[in-house]
């Protein structure tokens, strides 16, 4: 007579199963779990706080092009006018540290004729300085002296504020009453009540009006000195506030 014996059955923590699948399944990478609990309802904001204030320092970018048979000439035909600017820029009260090289560059100059092959007629340089005014009454006496130096060329005027962090603190204030005073009428609006701040972040931005000075070709000037307005400067900054919100 034959026996058969009835195969015995195990029940399985579902969690084993569970723990099972997982490791089957991710062998060998992350694994992610994503929690269905919901989060708690949020309010967020932004505000913008702005300040205007008056520059109290210039840069100036300027310099000379030369020309020359030969880059010996060339050469020698900028140094001489660039130590001039040297010079006239010390005389209007602007200090060494002040004055910077910012580009020299010596290039041929070449003449296309007939379709040939182009040659070289002459050579090209141009030296610009940057030099910084740190009193705004002195940027109108430095356009003159370089011109008077023999500069034939003026980049621009860019106006700064040299320290800008106390008009950005009270740009930031105003920011934050604004947007906290924003949370509180939505929250009242809504018929909730604001909870604790959980998140707060800033973006700053300066704009200048007017924009910077552009110029061409300077031109010679009389014994009046050349008129500089420097405007005001816009400060803004802006903050982002979230809050919990309570029932």
């Amino acid at each position: 007579m034959t026996f058969f014996r009835k195969p015995i059955q195990k029940r399985v923590p579902a969690t084993l199963i569970c723990a099972l699948s997982l490791t089957a399944c991710n062998s060998g990478g992350p694994t992610y779990i994503t929690s269905n609990a919901q989060a708690a309802p949020q309010i967020s904001v932004s505000a913008i706080g702005q300040v205007n204030q008056a520059p109290d320092r210039a840069r100036i970018s300027a310099g000379v092009v030369s020309q020359g048979e030969s880059a010996n000439d060339a050469m020698r035909a900028n140094a001489e006018l660039m130590h001039r600017a040297f010079e006239q820029l010390r005389s209007a009260g602007i200090e060494e540290r002040h004055i910077q090289t910012s580009q020299l560059s010596l290039n041929p100059r070449y003449s296309y004729q007939d379709r040939r092959s182009p040659k070289i007629n002459g050579y090209d340089v141009r030296n610009t300085i940057t030099a910084t005014a740190v009193n705004i009454d002195k940027v109108g006496p430095m356009l003159d002296a370089l011109v008077k130096a023999g500069v034939n060329n003026i980049n621009n005027v860019n106006f700064t504020i040299s320290e800008p962090e106390t008009a950005k603190a009270q740009a930031r204030e105003k920011a934050v009453k604004a947007a906290k005073a924003k949370a509180e009428a939505m929250a009242k609006a809504a018929g909730v009540t604001l909870g604790r701040l959980t998140a707060m972040s800033e973006d700053q931005s300066v704009i200048a009006h007017p924009p910077p000075i552009a110029y061409a070709r300077s031109q010679a000037i009389d014994t009046a000195q050349t008129p500089i307005s420097a405007g005001e400067q816009n400060l803004s900054v802006t903050v982002h506030l979230t809050y919990e919100i309570k029932g």
